[in-house]
């Protein structure tokens, strides 16, 4: 199981990894120099806010927002904990 992140914490995309969309995979991906992890919707929706300015609970409330719905606070962080421990984010 995987740690969830605090709803303090600013996250953002590690130096290692790129984020970019790629039109020939009509996806987002995170790019690092040993290849590509193709993201679904919900992570690349989740993965694209992690500009290291907004926190944990900004992302959630963005994304609630946005997408008309509510909680998504327990998803959100057990897929940034997840993201945390591959090594994605700081």
């Amino acid at each position: 199981m995987n740690p969830a992140l605090p709803l303090t914490v600013s996250p953002r995309i590690a130096p290692l990894f790129r984020l970019q969309y790629e039109a020939a995979q009509e996806a987002w991906v995170l790019l690092y120099p040993e290849g590509m992890v193709r993201l679904n919707t919900p992570a690349a929706e989740i993965l694209r806010r992690c500009d290291g300015q907004r926190d944990v609970a900004a992302i959630i409330a963005d994304l609630e927002q946005c997408f008309q719905q509510s909680g998504l606070a327990d998803d959100v962080q057990a897929f940034l904990g997840h993201a945390g421990e591959r090594g994605w984010l700081v």
